[in-house]
């Protein structure tokens, strides 16, 4: 039984990664998994220069999950570079970064840095807000993904994976934008923006107001998305949103994801991306898959 997926060149041993700002860059699970099992790790947004994210409260549990407004806190690229990038270099495992910021050089800046370190691809967080257009998220506007995409892929020595906000009218407008860019992959979906009010305080729960609403009761949305996107670009896709379990994740490579990420649900279930990894061969065995690359896709 062949577990092995193929994303933009570089061969994960399995499907099943972790999803950005939800595992820290993996010391912090890495006493509850074994690394070495997942077929990569993707690490917590990194940034040019250290980012302090928003005021608390920054977490509330909603319905089916959970809302954050984090704000990517993170110690910089510097501080990445020297202390996490050689703690994941202990495992047989794949290394994905997940870069962030708030300009095009910003993004630039760390995609450069990053370009003699030994990761194997980046992926990039364009739901920040681009600061020079007022605001408004990179993955927002069509055009800005596909500039972003293009001066990214023209520095970055990995494979580059663009991360598509959900918060538009049509994803697949967005996803064409980057595979118009140069993109070698796609991961989708990141959080909804919502609100949560708590009645007793008569008050926003989070100090932000607004956050990324993310867990089970946004994985419809996101197979939907999925699908849709694969139908639309020849990019490989990493499929994410509300995967609890292998059942989850087995929606999403049969909508047309080539391998998943699994979020909110570390952080009740630390050893949750093991379990969807062998539900994964469980299920392969159950209906006679010989590979897992022939799920991908598969309902159309």
């Amino acid at each position: 039984m062949d577990t092995t997926v193929n994303l933009a060149g570089v061969t994960l041993k399995n499907p099943v990664m972790t999803a950005s700002g939800t595992f820290g860059s993996g010391k912090e699970y890495s006493e509850f998994v074994d690394l070495g099992r997942l077929g990569a790790v993707v690490t917590k947004g990194v940034a040019k220069v250290p980012w302090p994210g928003n005021p608390t409260p920054r977490i509330a549990e909603t319905a089916g999950g959970m809302m954050n407004a984090i704000g990517l806190q993170n110690p910089g690229i510097d501080v990445f570079c020297e202390r996490d990038i050689p703690f994941l270099k202990q495992y047989d495992t794949n290394i994905i970064v997940n870069v962030c910021g708030k300009t095009a050089e910003d993004y630039c800046a760390v995609v450069e840095r990053l370009a003699g370190e030994a990761v194997d691809l980046l992926e990039i967080n364009i739901s920040c807000p681009n600061v020079k257009e007022g605001g408004i998220a990179f993955g927002q506007d069509p055009k800005a993904v596909e500039a972003i995409t293009r001066e990214i892929k023209r520095l970055a020595k990995q494979p580059v994976i663009m991360k598509l906000s959900p918060n538009v009218t049509d994803i697949t407008e967005m996803a064409r934008a980057a595979e118009a860019g140069g993109a070698d992959a796609l991961s989708l979906i990141n959080t909804l923006t919502g609100m949560k009010i708590d009645i007793h305080k008569q008050a926003f729960a989070l100090a932000n107001q607004t956050g990324g609403v993310s867990g089970p009761a946004i994985k419809p949305i996101a197979v939907r998305m999925v699908y849709q996107t694969a139908r639309a670009v020849k990019l490989p896709i990493i499929g994410m949103g509300g995967i609890a379990s292998a059942d989850d994740a087995i929606e999403f490579i049969l909508a047309g994801a080539s391998a998943v990420a699994v979020g909110t649900a570390n952080f009740y279930s630390p050893a949750v991306t093991i379990d969807v990894a062998e539900g994964i061969e469980r299920y392969m065995k159950g209906y006679n898959f010989e590979r897992v690359t022939d799920m991908i896709g598969l309902v159309h």
